[in-house]
């Protein structure tokens, strides 16, 4: 949602509460695991300072948050957990009404879903400070320490689906569709399946008739399994950073035409709150900068493949690279 929300006090209170029934949201908890100072040591300006951490309720925004929580408890900040907030727009929302202080929100997401872009800037850096600057300007949104890690939209399929149909482009799929659509018949989440960066959107890139597709609407999790088994789903939408792409074999199509936009996590947070805690950035730029592919499809492949909980994954990694330290 893009716009300077300018309310009066009364009518602001209102509407926050509005959204925590709207959306669903408690009023947050503890920090679920203890963490001590690493690298990232108690810093005076922060000790204390109460922020709500934020994310969305998929498995790589989980931990990301809970990654945004431990550095802040090992900087001292008073940290309540939000994270596991239901969509995209809840967030956001939750976010410009100031319910959660400080998230990892995706490049692409903010450029397109929030700002009503429709077309993705190529490059990774000038796509962030797109978007850096014109979230600002309308909503006095601050981006910071973009990572490196890109989680973009992906289609992808099992191996025999590979060898039979020939695909390997979206370009083929696009011909598949428009020749026998039954052999491409494609799973995807409820959000990919409306997301003008979704299904919609490729469909106008890739010259076919979106209505012409098969399409089944399934949970994320249940995708991959589908798609791997290959009956239900001879495609499925999946992101490039999932671990389950790795561990059930499946093959992406090349994004041949360069439609998908780029989905590199950045912090957001309020101006008020960044000009208020400068010393936040500064704690997260190396934890940022460290957040590559091959670390943030590991980390997602221990909770969706092992079963290992977010939060413990998050701080294994922290302690790892040693960031902060488990309490003896």
């Amino acid at each position: 949602m893009t716009g300077t929300w300018r309310r009066l006090a009364a009518i602001t209170a209102a509407a926050g509460l509005a959204l925590v029934a709207s959306c669903g949201l408690q009023s947050g908890g503890a920090l679920p695991l203890d963490v001590g100072p690493g690298s990232i040591k108690p810093v005076p300006a922060l000790d204390g300072v109460k922020m709500t951490i934020g994310s969305k309720d998929f498995t790589e925004q989980i931990t990301l948050g809970y990654i945004i929580e431990f550095a802040m408890a090992a900087a001292g900040a008073q940290v309540r957990d939000l994270t596991n907030i239901q969509g995209s727009n809840s967030t956001r929302e939750a976010q410009l009404h100031g319910q959660i202080d400080l998230t990892y929100e995706y490049t692409g997401t903010g450029w397109i879903n929030y700002l009503g872009n429709e077309n993705p800037v190529p490059d990774p850096k000038a796509q962030f400070e797109a978007v850096r600057d014109a979230d600002l300007a309308a909503n006095g949104m601050v981006w910071i320490d973009p990572a490196p890690m890109n989680n973009t939209y992906a289609l992808a399929m099992n191996k025999d689906t590979a060898q039979k149909t020939g695909v390997k482009t979206l370009s083929d799929y696009a011909k598949l569709v428009q020749s026998d659509p039954s052999a491409a018949t494609t799973c995807v989440e409820t959000e990919f399946n409306v997301r003008q960066d979704g299904f919609p959107g490729m469909a106008r890139k890739y010259d076919f008739d979106a209505n012409a597709a098969r399409r089944q609407i399934l949970q994320t999790g249940i995708i991959y399994q589908a798609t791997a088994d290959g009956n239900q789903c001879k495609f499925g939408e999946v992101f490039t950073t999932d671990g389950r792409i790795i561990a059930l074999n499946l093959v992406l199509l090349d994004d041949d035409r360069q439609f998908f936009p780029k989905y590199n996590p950045a912090l957001v947070m309020k101006k008020s709150f960044a000009d208020a805690h400068p010393d936040v950035a500064k704690v997260m730029e190396p934890i940022s900068a460290k957040l590559t592919n091959d670390a943030m499809t590991e980390m997602n492949r221990k909770v969706d493949v092992e079963g290992q909980e977010p939060a413990d994954v998050a701080r294994d990694w922290m302690v790892s690279e040693g960031f902060v330290t488990k309490p003896s």
